[in-house]
């Protein structure tokens, strides 16, 4: 696959892209550097713009009535418009100083899910929750799963009957059923499981080994694709469990895929460059970058915040 990195587009650690059809722009945020980042259109000459938060944000979702649902350090927040004012919905049911929101995204029904992470990784208390502000009522954050170190990999599958969810200090993605009315998850099972890192693995060591998984996406065939740190690659798995597919990447360290384009066909994926090996980095120079390519099957759109 030809991998293109947008102009410009250089993050500590990229994260949270998502293709806005309304605007033919692409989003994404820097954790690390604080900052939302969007670009219109999807080529080299696109011009990047950059908003500065408050805390690091974890993920994002745009909302169907304008701007954005943020998920900072110590809550969620709603901005109208972008670089706005941000109001809180939810504080965050964690200690901030160790805890803090990572990967998440909204449901076909417009509900907002955001995972924790534990930035010390000594035990699985991070937790996913369900934010829901559906037709103006007040915000219900909801958990709903748990056992996990550092949230990610959060997708849907296309019919609506399978939720995916990630450990990535685990090795491994989980997978519930799912009813999405009355949001009701059951028959907890692992999807797919990895190996872990050997011990004493450098990336320019050449020892074997093929990442933790990140951030996901489902596509409109319900695969599920992957993005695995520190693997080089992203992986697509059929609704099966079965995997199909891995494709190498030019980052070390790729963070999240989306799919976006006017056809949904444009594969997006951010990646990361913090605390890398400076042997790393002069190896693969585009790390932090988003890269884009082009798939055969579309992806699905990216689903809006509703209240």
């Amino acid at each position: 696959m030809n991998w293109t990195p947008l102009a410009d587009s250089l993050c500590q650690l990229g994260e949270s892209p998502f293709w806005h059809p309304h605007e033919r722009a692409l989003y994404w945020l820097d954790i690390p550097g604080r900052t939302v980042l969007r670009t219109r259109g999807d080529g080299d000459a696109a011009s990047v713009e950059r908003w500065r938060l408050p805390s690091e944000p974890g993920c994002m979702a745009p909302a169907r009535s304008g701007g954005l649902v943020l998920a900072l350090r110590d809550g969620i927040y709603r901005a109208r418009d972008w670089g706005g004012e941000l109001v809180l919905l939810a504080r965050a049911e964690y200690d901030t100083h160790t805890m803090r929101f990572n990967d998440g995204k909204c449901d076909a029904l417009g509900r907002f899910w955001a995972g924790t992470l534990n930035e010390a990784k000594d035990r699985a208390n991070a937790t996913l929750y369900c934010l829901d502000a559906r037709g103006g009522r007040e915000p219900v954050l909801t958990p709903m799963a748990n056992e996990a170190t550092t949230a990610n990999g959060l997708a849907f599958a296309p019919d609506g009957g399978t939720l995916y969810w990630a450990d990535t200090a685990a090795h491994a993605v989980r997978a519930w059923d799912w009813a999405p009315e009355p949001n009701v998850l059951s028959k907890p099972r692992v999807f797919a499981r990895f190996d872990g890192k050997p011990d004493g693995w450098t990336s320019d060591a050449g020892s074997p080994y093929g990442g933790r998984p990140d951030g996901a996406a489902v596509d409109a065939a319900g695969d599920y694709w992957v993005a695995m740190f520190e693997g080089a690659q992203l992986l697509r798995f059929m609704p099966t469990g079965e995997q199909v597919e891995a494709i190498a990447l030019p980052s070390q360290c790729p963070t999240m895929p989306c799919f976006g384009g006017d056809d949904l066909r444009t594969l997006f994926v951010t990646s990361a460059a913090k605390g890398r090996p400076a042997s790393e980095l002069a190896r693969l120079p585009a790390s932090g970058s988003v890269f884009s390519a082009r798939v055969a099957n579309p992806g699905l759109p990216v689903h809006f915040f509703e209240d």
